[in-house]
Order: C-alpha cells, then sequence, then structure tokens
C-alpha cells in the first residue's frame, strides 16, 4: 500500500465519493446521515481549496446534500447522470421516453426479486435503480442475473459495486464529470485528485490520471488505475484534516 502525500491544497483540484470514502457504508442506504464533524471539515476544505472541491456520488444529488449539510456546491450525482457546477447551475443529463420506460419496466421486476428475497432493498434514483443485497449476501446470484439480463435486452447500463447492481441510463459517468469540472472555473489548470473506494469509481481513478492527477484508492488493496491508497474512511478524515490544517 502506498499512502498519498499531505493534500496540497494550493494545487489541487479535489474530487471526494461518499459511501466508503467519506462514510462508512451502511446495511440500507438512508442509515447514512450527516455528521458533523464530516460536514464542518468539507466546509473548510472548499475554503482552503477556494472552491475546488466537488463531490462524485452515486447517490442522487439532494442526497448528497442532506449527507453532507450542502457543505459542497459542486456536486455530481448518479455516477455522472446528475451535474451541478461550482456556480450552483444544474447541467443533468436528460433521459429519452425510450430509458424512461426501460427504467419503469425494470422497477417491476426488481420489486418482485426484492419481495421474493428478503433483506434485498430497491433504491430508486430516477436516472437508476440500485439492487441492494448486503443484508441478504446469498441473493447475489439472483441480483446479477436478473439485472444483467434486464441490461441486455434494454438501454439501460449494469454498474455493479459493493454488494449493489445498479441498472442506469446510458450517459455520462464520474470520469466524464471529473473531466467536465476540469473544463470549469475554479477547477482549470489545477491537479485533480480523485479519493473513491468502489469498482464504480475507477472511471473517475482514470480521468484524474489522464489530466495530469492520480486516483486514491479507500479500503483493500485491489487491481485499480489508483495511485495510493488509503486503509478507510478515518484514514480519508484524517488526511483531509492534516491537508486543509496544514494550509489554514
Amino acid at each position: 500500500m502506498i499512502l498519498p502525500d499531505r493534500l496540497d491544497a494550493r494545487a489541487t483540484a479535489l474530487f471526494l465519493d461518499i459511501d466508503g470514502t467519506l462514510a462508512h457504508i451502511r446495511p440500507r442506504p438512508e442509515d447514512v446521515g450527516p455528521d458533523v464533524r464530516r460536514n464542518d471539515l468539507l466546509k473548510r476544505a472548499r475554503r482552503v481549496l477556494t472552491g475546488r472541491l466537488a463531490i462524485l456520488s452515486g447517490r442522487s444529488i439532494s442526497e448528497i446534500d442532506y449527507i453532507t449539510g450542502n457543505s459542497v456546491r459542486a456536486v455530481a450525482g448518479v455516477h455522472g447522470l446528475e451535474r451541478r457546477d461550482a456556480e450552483g447551475e444544474r447541467r443533468d443529463h436528460m433521459l429519452t421516453d425510450e430509458v424512461r420506460h426501460a427504467l419503469d419496466q425494470a422497477l417491476l421486476v426488481l420489486t418482485a426479486l426484492a419481495e421474493q428475497k428478503p433483506g434485498v432493498l430497491i433504491e430508486t434514483k430516477g436516472k437508476s435503480i440500485g439492487v441492494h443485497y448486503r443484508l441478504n449476501p446469498d441473493a447475489e446470484g439472483m441480483v446479477k442475473t436478473i439485472t444483467s439480463n434486464l441490461a441486455q435486452n434494454s438501454l439501460l447500463v449494469l454498474q455493479l459495486g459493493d454488494r449493489v447492481a445498479e441498472l442506469r441510463a446510458p450517459g455520462p459517468d464520474k470520469g466524464d464529470a471529473l473531466r467536465a469540472f476540469m473544463n470549469e472555473a475554479p477547477f482549470e489548470g489545477f491537479t485533480p485528485v480523485f479519493v473513491g473506494d468502489d469498482l464504480t469509481d475507477e472511471h473517475a481513478f482514470r480521468a484524474a490520471a489522464q489530466g495530469g492527477g492520480f486516483g486514491i484508492l479507500v479500503g483493500e488493496p485491489r487491481e485499480t488505475a489508483a495511485r495510493f491508497c488509503l486503509p478507510n474512511v478515518q484514514a480519508v478524515l484524517d488526511w483531509l484534516e492534516a491537508g486543509v490544517t496544514h494550509h489554514a
């Protein structure tokens, strides 16, 4: 494991995931809520970075705002399908009628699955549907088979993560969101650094590297496009705290 150097707030455009990165993963998505220390730290980081801080998450923007206490303005939600720039302007990916119909049909099938498999939870986010099986790991095979079949027979994209299979509309991913932010003020011209934990974060790790920066993987080492690693959420918060305090 190669630990990252202390955050250089003078040169960095910082991008952060939430679940598994800023907040511990909970059995149910709704179990994650605001945290005073974390959100105060994000506010301080935004000031020290002079606005060059963005959240890139699989959650919707409304969920991100709730969890972070509106401490970060630049946000990409639903893996990049929703985006709000540093000026507060929404730049969401628009869905076609065909994609909306596919999501509606998939929701019917997945709701039936959840009724058959206790512990399987359905999370709807408008532009995607997440199927969480953390509370029923034995359902993994069935969840992956059904979501894969739905993706193969529709325009929807299957995205696998940590005990979750997500069917989402085609369109921008976290890497695309990072690149979009890097083409805008105040991020443009700085070094992109993305901190994330899941397979869904690999797009952003690669985009950061392509932009002259790097990724930081949170959790156990694995094959990844990230250059550095931090062991857990607490290590991420400590790393961020050290960088913010040093440059305050």
